[in-house]
């Protein structure tokens, strides 16, 4: 699947976003290196901390039907620049994706821009940072 029709599966995911409270709609998609995808969209909710975002929503459902190798990401909202993860959205991808894995940020105007993810989170806490004896 090219990096297009990823963006489009990931504006699909949008229309289905539950944002009631910021009316910011987000889409987003992933690629399995079985080839599989998996959508996501940001669920609000009146207690804003428990919100999960588009890009831990795929993430996360891949993960629940067994996927653990990602080869790509999409991510998609209406913005005036291609939108961005945040920070924890960023770790996740830092625990379950490959360094050079590609994460494509896209509007809804068709900009795009693609970074790795190391690129995204150039010092990320993970594994090697917690004492071997855990």
């Amino acid at each position: 699947m090219n990096k297009e029709e990823l963006i489009q599966k990931a504006i699909e995911a949008r229309e289905l976003a539950y944002a009631p409270y910021s009316n910011f709609s987000v889409g987003a998609v992933v690629l399995t290196d079985s080839g599989k995808i998996y959508t996501g969209c940001n669920i609000e909710n009146a207690a804003y901390p428990v919100t999960c975002c588009a890009e831990r929503t795929a993430i996360f459902s891949a993960i629940a039907n067994g996927e653990k190798n990602f080869t790509a990401l999409a991510v998609v909202a209406d913005t005036e620049k291609p939108v961005s993860p945040c920070g924890s959205c960023r770790q996740v991808m830092s625990e379950f994706f490959q360094a050079s894995t590609p994460v494509t940020m896209a509007n809804l105007k068709g900009e795009t821009v693609t970074f790795s993810v190391s690129e995204l989170l150039p010092l990320s806490f993970g594994l090697k940072q917690l004492p071997e004896d855990r």
